[in-house]
């Protein structure tokens, strides 16, 4: 995802973070790249950047960077790394017995809205799980399609055994594609 892009979507949920006094602010990072970028430009917000677990893609393994991690939390946000929300052992389960649990026919139902919409509404219930975000208190979660960020949603957290509680107000940006 190029760069302009990824500023666009930063732009916009800005704007609408200042309109409406959001103080939070939600953003995916794999290796921390896209987290640095938000934690720097939201520098005057609460910013959370929510890594893959440890061992996601290789046992004892995390893909945010030592770089990465320490310009974050220099610019001042904070990082979650915590089991996601729609793939703990629903995914295990599924790896091992061929069979799809509840959290990951979610994930999919979301998918229906693009990657980044899924991934901003999981990233809220692991920040809410953890205690980051409150579930009384509408944030900007941005989410991406593999790398980057492409959407971000204006919501109200829930924690994932009160996932039917979350309210998603609005979609501020979303590729169409």
């Amino acid at each position: 995802m190029s760069d302009d892009k990824v500023e666009k979507v930063l732009m916009r949920a800005k704007k609408r973070a200042e309109e409406l006094g959001i103080k939070t602010v939600l953003v995916a990072s794999t290796t921390g790249k896209t987290g640095v970028k938000v934690a720097e430009f939201f520098k005057d917000f609460k910013v959370v950047v929510v890594t893959h677990s440890a061992g996601f893609s290789d046992p004892d393994t995390q893909e945010l960077t030592a770089d990465n991690r320490e310009k974050i939390l220099k610019a001042g946000g904070q990082i979650l790394t915590t089991t996601h929300a729609f793939g703990g052992l629903g995914r295990s389960v599924r790896r091992r017995l061929g069979t799809y649990q509840t959290d990951e026919v979610v994930a999919h139902t979301l998918r229906i809205f693009g990657q980044g919409t899924k991934v901003a509404v999981e990233i809220a219930l692991m920040a809410a799980d953890s205690g980051l975000v409150s579930v009384n208190e509408n944030v900007i979660s941005i989410g991406g399609t593999g790398s980057g960020a492409d959407t971000a949603l204006l919501l109200k957290p829930a924690n994932v055994q009160d996932f039917f509680h979350i309210k998603v107000y609005e979609i501020i940006c979303k590729p169409w594609k």
